[in-house]
């Protein structure tokens, strides 16, 4: 088999299955260890794949892609729904609270809308239109104004003066992506700025992010991952990503689509909550 044909092969089935690791490669395709790391650096350096310890994943998506609201509503919705439910256990009647754009946060949303003497801020066009429908006499919605993105955010100078003098207990932050290099990230540089002053707004930070956000590196960093008071994910996450979030963030709560949710203890154990 000819490099390019066996790169090919090598290239259809991490498409096909997400990943593939070294030894597979080797024995399925008859060569050398060197040989099929020499051929995932090339496809690498290309750009068709992400070599990784051990093998090699699909691409993932560039800095600055920012795939539109009705495109992220559709992905992991088990695992959004399951974050979504234990966020909303952190909220308590009388509080003020803000939610970033998002689709996890919009999910969020929906399990607020009954909680009594909530302040809700947002920059999210769709996050103000779950609490539009579901109106309350004792609920006070403020939308920032700004300009709008793909992801139906409210973002730029207007945004963040609206913001600005605000102060909330918390601050549900939707994300792009998270990572140890990276921080807490977005595609858009616009957002970026204006989800900064939504952290700086808040007395508590959570960020609900589903396991497909890690090591996903948008453009620009909102926060680190050390800022994150609580990090809430699903039972997808990797033990390398549960490991990083328990040390540096200062709460990492796993939740479960099929029981609710559990929490990491220091231990490494999995307790219900």
């Amino acid at each position: 088999m000819l490099a390019q044909q066996r790169r090919q092969a090598i290239l259809e089935r991490v498409r096909k299955t997400g990943g593939a690791r070294v030894a597979d490669l080797v024995r399925e395709l008859g060569v050398s260890d060197m040989t099929i790391r020499r051929d995932l650096e090339v496809l690498a350096e290309r750009g068709l794949l992400h070599k990784v310890h051990g093998g090699a994943t699909v691409a993932g998506p560039g800095s600055t892609e920012e795939p539109g609201f009705a495109a992220k509503s559709v992905r992991q919705q088990a695992e959004k729904e399951a974050i979504a439910r234990r966020a909303a256990r952190l909220v308590r009647p009388g509080t003020a609270v803000a939610l970033s754009a998002g689709t996890t946060t919009w999910t969020i949303a929906h399990h607020l809308v009954d909680i009594p003497e909530l302040t809700v801020i947002t920059n999210s066009i769709r996050v103000a239109d779950v609490f539009h429908r579901s109106p309350r006499a004792d609920r006070t919605v403020v939308l920032t104004g700004g300009v709008r993105t793909p992801s139906d955010a409210l973002v730029g100078p207007v945004a963040v003066a609206a913001i600005r003098n605000l102060h909330v207990d918390t601050l549900f932050l939707g994300v792009h992506g998270m990572s140890v290099r990276a921080g807490f990230t977005t595609p858009n540089l616009l957002e970026a700025e204006t989800n900064r002053e939504l952290v700086s707004s808040a007395h508590r930070l959570v960020v609900p992010a589903d396991h497909t956000k890690w090591d996903t590196i948008g453009i620009s960093t909102i926060a680190e991952l050390s800022e994150a008071d609580i990090v809430i994910s699903d039972d997808g996450l990797p033990e390398e990503a549960r490991r990083e979030l328990a040390e540096r963030a200062g709460e990492l709560i796993i939740a479960d689509d099929q029981q609710g949710a559990h929490r990491r203890t220091d231990a490494g154990e999995t307790t219900p909550q």
